[in-house]
């Protein structure tokens, strides 16, 4: 069985960082995706797509993205379900970020790219053009 995301999206607004009971870092942020086809009226429609993030990645993401902010992040759905406060069972489905790299430039404008991911925190790559069409 697979159960893999690759998102490439900008952020909505600023990730929101919190602590868990047991002290483990825990970011969320929402993911605007253009889809690839125009509607009937030929524009573009977006999916906003919540995301989450634990521990050190929760604590760079905070620190690192901002509204606005193009990211790359792979990671796998999860639904979940809970009882609001009236007692009605809630369904939640998001995407929980494994890897995330940070596509904008960084704000000295040296033109790099920062990968934040538990095999790479820190590193960095090249710039990544957005414009050609992605090769999946």
């Amino acid at each position: 069985m697979l159960n893999r995301v690759v998102l490439v999206g900008r952020l909505t607004k600023d990730p929101e960082l919190r602590y868990s009971p047991s002290g483990v870092a825990v970011a969320n942020f929402t993911l605007a995706v253009d889809r690839k086809f125009k509607n009937a009226q030929g524009e573009k429609e977006t999916d906003f797509i919540p995301c989450v993030v634990f521990r050190q990645l929760a604590e760079l993401c905070a620190n690192y993205l901002a509204k606005g902010k193009l990211a790359s992040v792979d990671g796998r759905i999860q639904i979940r379900t809970y009882n609001d406060k009236d007692g009605q069972k809630r369904w939640v489905t998001e995407v929980v970020a494994e890897d995330v790299h940070f596509l904008s430039p960084k704000d000295s404008g040296s033109g790099n790219t920062e990968s934040a991911s538990p095999r790479g925190i820190g590193s960095f790559g090249h710039e990544v053009n957005l414009d050609d069409d992605i090769p999946f």
